[in-house]
């Protein structure tokens, strides 16, 4: 069986290329862990952050949900204010491997799920974000992954055709949702199994 020759890869921003954990901020601002994780079950933390990622932005979301949760709203506003302390430094070797294969000539992209208020000051911190040879983020779209309307976006933009190109997300189902549409779907655990799985599709990495 021939492997299609793959000409594109795109990334997921998030746990892929930067470290990003909520909880590395309100551990500063909670007594522990148990209490972060109630918090987070408490208020729907995860889904209410989705909407800002879906375009939402911030100051209405914090509104609404301090109507809900009031007590909570320190909490809300500052995941907001100090969303810089839930990010870490890059992860070398996931720059390290879209460098080399920008070097290689492979066309690379980004499809995240990234408020439309927080991603300029990733890329203002990240500018290696910049390098990229387009992104489609999804606070700037209106849609959220694993949506495939948010994929046919990239594709359709881009002109990417599906069976030449490469997607990484450290959520499985987007991953799943990716090959749904006929790209191949690398599951991020770490960076040596994406080189490892490049390799297997015919890339030099």
């Amino acid at each position: 069986m021939t492997i299609p020759t793959v000409d594109t890869v795109v990334f997921d921003v998030g746990n892929v290329l930067i470290p990003f954990n909520p909880r590395w901020l309100f551990r500063k601002m909670m007594p522990d862990d148990a209490s972060i994780e109630r918090f987070f079950e408490e208020t729907g933390f995860n889904a209410w952050n989705t909407q800002m990622d879906a375009g939402r932005c911030f100051a209405d979301g914090i509104a609404a949900h301090s109507q809900q949760y009031p007590h909570h709203r320190p909490l809300f506003e500052a995941f907001f204010h100090r969303w810089q302390e839930t990010i870490g430094e890059p992860i070398v070797e996931s720059i390290d491997l879209f460098r080399t294969l920008q070097r290689r000539g492979v066309r690379t992209y980004l499809l995240t799920n990234f408020s439309a208020e927080t991603y300029p000051l990733a890329v203002v911190r990240f500018p290696f974000l910049s390098d990229f040879d387009g992104a489609v983020v999804s606070g700037l779209e209106g849609l959220v992954k694993p949506d495939p309307a948010i994929y046919q976006r990239l594709l359709q933009r881009y002109a990417i055709t599906p069976s030449r190109a490469v997607f990484i997300d450290d959520k499985l189902e987007n991953v799943e949702a990716a090959r749904h549409l006929g790209l191949h779907g690398i599951h991020f655990i770490d960076p040596p199994s994406v080189r490892i799985a490049l390799r297997a599709l015919g890339l030099s990495v």
